[in-house]
């Protein structure tokens, strides 16, 4: 990674704004349900702090659009940094306001405050100037180790590093250092696996992962939209028909370059989109009228486990079948239950894949879990990403 780090710049005693990926689920009663992401930023946090370091965190948590509402009150990530840190780290009440720089103001080296929720001001996600300017104002320097939000060009994300010397954090730079050896220097066999709903959500990383992998998996919802491209009837299954055309283009694509696609032979059906839905397995090319396909069916795991097992390097994002219905997870189970076994470099990209992993208790059987779903299918895409890309290059 050609940008600078926290290790690149002096920061003993200076005001440190980090940017933190604090967006963790909550119950009703406002309960942190899962603090990976506030363990993830630790490391970042920890260093400046031993390095006497003045260190002021913002984040963002749900979409309060632009307004103050309390509901999406970063007061329960205090709370639990708190814990995790051995100290009081205090919330100011605002972001930019009287609070927010009368405690930045009054925070000691070795110390660290949190402001309110950065998305309570509308100017976050235009990426304001003036926002970013007073956002800026706070600190001396500017550390970016939120990669979950590093795809948006926001005010806290890109627009102070305008202003401040902007260096990355740990987390991003082990985001960007795996997921990108992964996708410029891999191990081989490199197998992607690509599942999830939509051809469209994954042209783009599809058509990037032709030029770098060895074998494609696809499965998921976009399994359909292939099959009917080809002429098979595939009922009521999720199917994009205006993406008939593309899918057939990339299947050319692959083949011209050499790649293997691999696709499910036989499918799991329900009668609906629902874990009471009744349940027949078929070939992937006879799915009945009016039953649509939800998982990938044993035959189709045996295939694709087969060529797991040679892998070096494998990625996945997006599971194989309707996981959160237990009827129809059992191809994600089963391709997670490989990955956790085999002697390969396994990235797991956020969103529903990292969910599915976290659920089955294999996450600490994998290389990597990325922080960000959207940030990291557009990395895995080739694009630059904004929060990245505003950093200081070394």
């Amino acid at each position: 990674m050609n940008k600078k780090t926290i290790e690149d710049i002096e920061v003993n005693g200076k005001k440190v704004l980090v940017r933190c990926d604090f967006n963790v689920p909550q119950d009703e009663n406002g309960n942190i349900t899962d603090d990976r992401r506030i363990e993830a930023a630790l490391p970042t946090i920890k260093y400046l702090l031993d390095n006497n370091a003045k260190v002021i965190l913002c984040s963002h948590l749900g979409r309060p659009k632009g307004e103050f509402n309390m509901k999406y009150s970063l007061a329960p990530v205090a709370k639990r940094l708190s814990e995790l840190l051995g100290f009081e780290v205090k919330l100011a009440k605002d972001v930019v306001g009287e609070d927010a720089q009368k405690l930045a103001g009054e925070v000691e080296e070795g110390k660290a405050i949190l402001l309110e929720n950065v998305r309570f001001h509308a100017e976050e996600e235009k990426n304001d100037a003036e926002f970013s300017k007073k956002l800026a104002s706070l600190a001396e320097i500017y550390v970016n180790d939120a990669f979950g939000t590093a795809h948006r060009a926001h005010a806290s994300t890109a627009g102070v590093a305008d202003y401040l010397p902007a260096v990355a954090g740990y987390l991003i730079g082990k985001e960007i250092e795996i997921i990108g050896n992964a996708l410029n220097n891999p191990q081989r066999p490199f197998v992607a696996i690509l599942g999830g709903k939509k051809v469209s959500d994954k042209i783009g990383v599809i058509e990037n992962l032709i030029d770098k992998a060895d074998t494609i998996i696809i499965a998921g919802g976009m399994t359909y939209t292939f099959l009917k491209a080809q002429g098979y009837s595939v009922g009521n299954s999720i199917c994009e028909e205006d993406k008939l055309e593309l899918a057939l283009s990339l299947m050319e694509k692959a083949k011209q370059k050499g790649i293997k696609l691999l696709f499910p032979v036989d499918t799991v059906c329900g009668t609906e989109f629902s874990n009471e839905a009744d349940v027949c397995t078929v070939k992937s090319t006879e799915i009945p009228d009016n039953w649509e396909g939800l998982d990938i069916g044993p035959e189709s795991s045996k295939l694709f486990i087969e060529e797991l097992k040679a892998a070096k390097t494998v990625m996945w994002n997006g599971p194989v079948g309707v996981s959160e219905f237990e009827k129809f997870a059992n191809g994600t189970i089963a391709i997670a239950n490989c990955l956790a076994e085999i002697d390969a470099i396994t990235i797991i990209g956020g969103g529903d894949s990292a969910a599915a992993i976290e659920k089955f208790g294999l996450a600490d059987k994998m290389t990597h879990i990325s922080t960000g779903g959207g940030a990291s299918l557009e990395y895995i895409e080739g694009k630059l990403l904004p929060g990245i890309e505003c950093l200081n290059n070394k």
